[in-house]
C-alpha cells in the first residue's frame, strides 16, 4: 500500500474511533449522575460529606464521568482499530503476542481496579479520615478533588497490575530476559516501596498493603519470563535443527 493509501486507511479508521467515543460519551452522559453517586457512596461510608465549591464543578465532573465511561465502552473499538491498522507490518507470531496482550492486558487492568475498590480505597478513605477524630473539624470535601483522587489511584493499580503482561510480552519479542529482573530485585524492592509511599497515606501499614502487591506481581513477573524465555530458546533451537536438515538435503 502507498503512504496516501495508508493516511487514508490511518483517517478512516480514526474517523470511527471518534465517532464511537462521542457516540460513548453521549451515552454514558445520561447516567453520568448515577455514576458520580457510585463513587460518593464508598466516602459516605466513612463519613465524607461532598461539597462544590464552584458554580460549574459538578457538572464538569459529570462530564469527566461519561468521557471516563466513553473509554471504558469504546475500548474494544479503539484496540480493534489499533491493532488492524499495524498488523500487517507484524509477523504472525508477532500478531499472536500481541492479541494474547491485550486480553490478557485488559483483564489485569481489570483486577487491578477491583482490587483498588476493595482494599485500597477503603484503606486509604477509611485512614484519612480517622485525623478527624483528633480535632473539631468536619470533612467536607471538593467533589472534584475526591473524583480526581479515585480515578488516579484506580489508574494507577489498573497500570500496576500490567506488569506480568508487559514483561511476558517483551521477554516473547525477545526484549527482555528474566536473568535481567533476577538480578534488578533488590533495586526494584526499593523502588516499589518508594512508589508505595508516594501513592499512599504517610503510614507504614498501607504503605506495605500496596507494596506486597506489587512486590508478588514482580516475581510472577519473573516466573512468566523465565517459563516463555525457555519455551521461546526450545523454539529457536527446532527452527535452527530444521535448516541445518534443510541445508544437508541441499
Amino acid at each position: 500500500m502507498s503512504i496516501s493509501g495508508h493516511l487514508k486507511e490511518l483517517r478512516n479508521r480514526v474517523l470511527i474511533c471518534v465517532i464511537v467515543l462521542v457516540v460513548g460519551f453521549c451515552a454514558c452522559l445520561g447516567i453520568a449522575p448515577r455514576l458520580v453517586t457510585l463513587f460518593t457512596d464508598m466516602g459516605k461510608a466513612f463519613n465524607y460529606t461532598f461539597v462544590y465549591i464552584a458554580p460549574q464543578e459538578l457538572l464538569m465532573e459529570y462530564f469527566s464521568m461519561a468521557f471516563v465511561g466513553s473509554l471504558v465502552i469504546s475500548f474494544p473499538v479503539l484496540a480493534y482499530h489499533i491493532y488492524a491498522f499495524c498488523s500487517p507490518g507484524l509477523t504472525k507470531k508477532e500478531r499472536n503476542y500481541i492479541k494474547v496482550g491485550l486480553f490478557a492486558g485488559t483483564m489485569f487492568f481489570v483486577l487491578g481496579i477491583v482490587f483498588a475498590r476493595m482494599v485500597s480505597i477503603p484503606f486509604m478513605l477509611r485512614f484519612l479520615i480517622s485525623f478527624t477524630g483528633e480535632v473539631d473539624v468536619a470533612a467536607s470535601i471538593s467533589i472534584q478533588q475526591y473524583i480526581s483522587f479515585l480515578l488516579t489511584v484506580f489508574l494507577i493499580f489498573g497500570i500496576v497490575f500490567e506488569m506480568p503482561v508487559v514483561t511476558v510480552v517483551l521477554t516473547a519479542l525477545g526484549i527482555l530476559k528474566a536473568e535481567w529482573l533476577a538480578k534488578a530485585r533488590k533495586v526494584m524492592i526499593v523502588v516499589i516501596f518508594f512508589l508505595a509511599a508516594v501513592i499512599t497515606p504517610p503510614d507504614v501499614i498501607s504503605q506495605f498493603l500496596i507494596a506486597i502487591p506489587m512486590l508478588l506481581l514482580y516475581e510472577i513477573s519473573i516466573v512468566l519470563c523465565r517459563v516463555v524465555g525457555k519455551r521461546r530458546k526450545a523454539v529457536s533451537e527446532d527452527d535452527e535443527e530444521e535448516d541445518d536438515d534443510d541445508d544437508e538435503e541441499d
